[in-house]
């Protein structure tokens, strides 16, 4: 067994799994709302009951509706019990036993690993009453809980106890135990149907989202680390992003803030939109806060090879024109279900993020400065020059550039882009935004009185005098 246990979460759909999740967890990851069916891929997340700690794995519901996405769900479910060394099976005691309980129940029996039925939901019910009713399913262990609101959990670490489930103190944390956050965070953004998640189990090397020819697939942002050519790495999948007059259902609505806090969280976003549309607005919105967020941007085209070569040379132009607000946004052209193109978007986003760490000093900054004033001075102020003085680093993920002068407020827009730009190229600052701070230096005299002595009164009453005849 590996040094901290994993347990996987199985149950119909909308019993509680990613409530006890995140109970466990005790951080809110996964999506929770009264919609069954909301979980779809599998979240693994560092648990923890009384000092006990292991490593916990929430699946979508099985056999929900027949057809359609339900067995790429239980594909992903089949996945977690095998890498599982024990399982959780959660019943709702509201609903009582039902016959999808029961057949979940006789493969959870076939697959031969320790089982705790765990039945939930039971505010108000009576345990002798649940208890009667669920031990035709056969396990010997169960528990009573309410994960909303934490009843059952010292029950619950009784049994991890009794089936030894107790990571080992002298080695080291399982290495697949996904709460590790340490590397280059990576979210995957886009329209719904664009091949977010296609794209992410090709990064990966495995079938490790659900897709499914729908939109809406995914509704979750999940986390995922791992590590490439040395280098560690945090890719996030997320939903698709609608227009928000679209958005519908409280489902969607939490899924789309999701989204928008994984751009808040990572280092760099691929913005993945359809080569077969072209550019939408819905694409430049995003941009647009994926910028305003911080991180560095990289735009992926995706099934590039399906399209003719006039299709091509159409969305490379409307590429060309639309992003004329921010040129220094790399595309690359790909095929997520194929894999043309997608062996260099990591190596792209480390670029990006190392351009983002922007490890640069004072000296080199100031020169850089005095060039660029140099080679194009600001415009002058009712008269007087406007004068930038030095700058010095301020920030990272964005770079931010702090430069000091006299009358900075009065900078003009394109003077201020003219500086973005060369201080961009100058450093090679791809993929990423800069952010200018401009400060005002004080004028050390202002709001002190000159105080005349009484020989420069006498004098000034002379001259006043003199004045008026």
């Amino acid at each position: 067994m590996s040094s901290k246990p994993a347990l996987a979460l199985v149950g119909r759909p909308n019993v509680g799994k990613s409530t006890l999740f995140n109970r466990l967890t005790r951080r809110r990851d996964a999506l929770v709302a009264d919609v069954p069916g909301l979980t779809r891929d599998r979240r693994y997340g560092r648990a923890e009951i009384d000092g006990l700690d292991f490593t916990l794995i929430d699946t979508g519901g099985l056999l929900g509706d027949p057809g359609g996405i339900t067995p790429a769900l239980e594909a992903q479910a089949a996945q977690a019990l095998e890498e599982a060394d024990g399982v959780l099976f959660l019943v709702d005691a509201r609903d009582g036993l039902t016959s999808a309980d029961e057949e979940i129940a006789g493969r959870l029996r076939r697959l031969g690993k320790p089982c705790l039925l765990v039945v939930n939901k039971m505010d108000g019910a009576n345990e002798g009453e649940a208890l009667a009713e669920f031990a035709a399913l056969g396990f010997e262990g169960t528990v009573f809980v309410s994960a909303a609101h934490g009843r059952g959990m010292s029950e619950l670490r009784s049994w991890l106890v009794e089936q030894g489930f107790e990571a080992d103190p002298g080695e080291a944390d399982d290495a697949s135990d996904e709460e590790n956050d340490d590397g280059i965070r990576v979210a995957i953004i886009g329209r719904p149907n664009v091949g977010k998640s296609t794209l992410t189990n090709r990064l990966l090397g495995e079938e490790r989202q659900v897709v499914f020819d729908a939109p809406g697939t995914t509704r979750d942002a999940i986390a995922i680390p791992f590590e490439r050519d040395g280098e560690s790495y945090v890719l996030i999948d997320t939903a698709g992003v609608r227009r928000k007059g679209r958005v519908e259902g409280v489902a969607e609505k939490f899924s789309v803030v999701k989204s928008l806090q994984a751009m808040e969280d990572a280092h760099v976003v691929i913005l993945v939109m359809d080569g077969s549309e072209g550019l939408v607005d819905q694409d430049l919105q995003l941009l647009r806060l994926a910028s305003e967020s911080g991180c560095g941007v990289l735009i992926a085209v995706n099934k590039w090879d399906g399209l003719s070569r006039d299709a091509k040379a159409r969305v490379n132009t409307d590429l060309d024109r639309k992003l004329g607000f921010a040129p220094w946004i790399p595309v690359t052209h790909i095929s997520a279900l194929h894999g043309s193109g997608v062996g260099g978007l990591l190596d792209s986003a480390r670029e990006i993020f190392e351009a983002g760490a922007f490890d640069v000093g004072t000296t080199r900054l100031t020169r850089l400065l005095t060039d660029l004033v140099t080679a194009h001075a600001p415009p002058s102020v009712r008269g007087r020059q406007i004068k930038l003085r030095f700058a010095h680093k301020a920030g990272e993920h964005p770079p931010r550039i702090a430069i000091h002068g006299n009358q900075t407020a009065a900078l003009t827009a394109s003077y201020i882009r003219y500086l973005e730009n060369g201080f961009r190229e100058a450093l090679h600052l791809i993929g990423t935004p800069v952010v200018l701070e401009f400060r005002t230096s004080d004028n050390p005299y202002a709001g002190r009185k000159n105080e005349l002595t009484r020989r420069q009164q006498q004098r000034r009453k002379r001259v006043i005098r003199h004045r008026r005849k």
